[in-house]
C-alpha cells in the first residue's frame, strides 16, 4: 500500500506540471517545480523509512534530477512568458478601450487615427457600399478588383482592432448575405489572395467568427484552379464561376514573379485552421519548384514560364512584381515557427539579400543608398517605390543571423531607409 501511494503521488504531481495547465502561470509553475523538489528530498533523507521503500527512494531520486533540470529550463522561459502575457493583456485593454497609462499626446494621435478611419469608412458607407473602391472626388464606386467589395473585406480587422462594433456588425452582415463567388467574372488570384482571403482569414482570428472561414475556404476553392499546371506555378488570372485560367496579354503568356511568390502565406494559414493540406500543397509547390533552379545570388527575373517553369527574361527588381516574393520568402518561415520544415524558405530568402547587396548603389553626390535594378547583365539606376518595403524586411530577418551578420543587415536597413 506504501509503495503504491509514494508512485501515484509522484505521478499525480507531475500532471500538473503539463505545458497547458501552466502556459499562462509561469510563476506558478516555477513554484511547484521546486516544492516537487524539496519534498522529495525530504522524503529521501528522512532516516525512519524502511527498507521495503528503497525503490521508491531511486524511483524519486530519478524524479528529483529530471525535476532539477526542467526547473532550469523553465527558468530561462519564464521572463520572456510573463513579458508575453503582460504584451497580450495591454493589447486586450487597448482594444476593449480601457484606460491605460499612455503619453496623452500619444492619445490624441490614437483618436486622430480612428477619426480618419470613421471618416473614410463613413463615406465608403455612404457612397460606395459593397463596390471594391470609392472615387473620393466624383463620390461614387467602382468595382476594380472583380467586385467582391475589396475595401469592405479588407478593412474588417481594422474595424474590430479600433473598436468600431456597429460598423464592423454592419459588415459583417453583407458578407454573410452579399458576398458571393458563385459569379462569371475574372479576377487577379494574387490581389483577391492578399485582399479578400487574407482580409477574411485576419477577421477569422480576430472574433473566431466562423461565417469569415467559410467564405474564406469558398473563395480559395474557386481560385485553386490557378494552380493546375504542368510546373504547378499559377496563372495569374481565374474565372471564378469556370475556373478559366489566363495571364495578362502583356506578360506574353508568363505569369508573374510576386503574384506567383505571394499566395503562400494565406493558404498555408486556410489549412492550418481548416485543417485541410491542399491550399498548402498548392501555394508551396510553386516555391519548391523554384528552390530545385534556384541562383546563387537568390534573384529572379519577374516573368516565370507556367508550363516549364522556367525563369523567362525579364527585369530582376525588388520593384514592381518582383518586391513582396522575397517577403514573402521570410515570412512564411517566420509563419512556420522557423522549424526544419520551412528551413529552405530561409535558406531562399539568405540567397536573395546576398543578391540584394550586389544592386546597393550610392547617388552622387549625395551618397544615398539606394537598390538599383537588373536586366541581363545592365544595372540601371532607379529605385521602384515599391521596393521601400525592404528596411523593414532586413530588420525583420536580421534574427536569424548571427549578431555580426544581423548588425551588417540593420546598418544597410538604416541606409536605405534615410533615402
Amino acid at each position: 500500500m506504501g509503495k503504491k501511494s509514494s508512485f501515484s503521488s509522484s505521478t499525480s504531481v507531475w500532471r500538473y506540471l503539463q505545458p497547458r495547465y501552466y502556459i499562462k502561470r509561469p510563476k506558478r509553475l516555477a513554484l511547484v517545480l521546486i516544492v516537487c523538489v524539496s519534498l522529495a528530498w525530504i522524503l529521501y533523507e528522512r532516516k525512519s523509512l524502511s527498507m521495503g521503500h528503497q525503490e521508491d527512494i531511486l524511483k524519486l531520486k530519478k524524479e528529483v534530477i529530471r525535476l532539477q533540470n526542467k526547473l532550469e529550463d523553465v527558468k530561462g522561459n519564464i521572463k520572456d512568458s510573463a513579458e508575453s502575457i503582460q504584451n497580450d493583456e495591454k493589447v486586450d485593454k487597448f482594444t476593449n478601450d480601457i484606460s491605460v497609462e499612455d503619453d496623452p499626446i500619444n492619445l490624441q494621435r490614437r483618436d486622430k487615427v480612428k477619426d480618419a478611419m470613421l471618416h473614410a469608412w463613413t463615406s465608403y458607407e455612404k457612397y460606395a457600399w459593397g463596390k471594391d473602391e470609392l472615387k473620393p472626388q466624383s463620390m461614387y464606386g467602382v468595382d476594380n478588383f472583380g467586385g467582391l467589395g475589396a475595401t469592405l473585406v479588407d478593412s474588417l480587422d481594422t474595424l474590430f482592432i479600433m473598436g468600431l462594433d456597429a460598423q464592423f456588425e454592419r459588415a459583417k452582415e453583407w458578407i454573410a448575405k452579399s458576398l458571393s463567388f458563385d459569379r462569371n467574372i475574372e479576377v487577379s488570384v494574387f490581389e483577391t489572395t492578399i485582399r479578400v482571403l487574407g482580409g477574411l482569414l485576419s477577421t477569422y482570428d480576430l472574433s473566431g467568427d466562423k461565417v469569415f472561414l467559410e467564405k474564406a475556404r469558398d473563395l480559395a476553392d474557386k481560385l485553386l484552379p490557378a494552380w493546375n499546371t504542368p510546373s504547378g506555378i499559377p496563372y495569374n488570372r481565374i474565372n471564378l464561376e469556370y475556373g478559366n485560367i489566363n495571364n495578362p496579354p502583356w506578360a506574353r503568356g508568363n505569369s508573374i514573379l510576386a503574384d506567383s511568390g505571394s499566395e503562400q502565406l494565406e493558404f498555408i494559414a486556410l489549412s492550418q485552421r481548416t485543417k485541410d493540406p491542399k491550399y498548402r500543397q498548392k501555394a508551396e509547390k510553386v516555391i519548391k519548384e523554384l528552390y530545385r533552379t534556384f541562383p546563387e545570388d537568390g534573384l529572379l527575373p519577374i516573368y516565370l514560364n507556367p508550363h516549364t517553369g522556367a525563369q523567362s527574361s525579364g527585369t530582376i527588381t525588388f520593384g514592381a512584381m518582383g518586391d513582396s516574393f522575397y517577403e514573402y520568402l521570410l515570412k512564411a518561415w517566420i509563419q512556420g515557427n522557423k522549424t526544419e520544415v520551412v528551413t529552405f524558405y530561409r535558406e531562399m530568402w539568405e540567397k536573395s539579400m546576398k543578391g540584394l547587396r550586389s544592386l546597393i548603389r550610392k547617388s552622387t553626390p549625395s551618397s544615398f543608398t539606394y537598390i538599383s535594378e537588373k536586366l541581363g547583365n545592365a544595372v540601371f539606376d532607379k529605385m521602384d517605390e515599391l521596393a521601400c518595403f525592404v528596411p523593414g524586411m532586413l530588420a525583420l530577418g536580421s534574427s536569424g543571423y548571427d549578431h555580426e551578420e544581423a548588425n551588417k543587415m540593420i546598418s544597410l536597413a538604416e541606409e536605405v531607409i534615410l533615402i
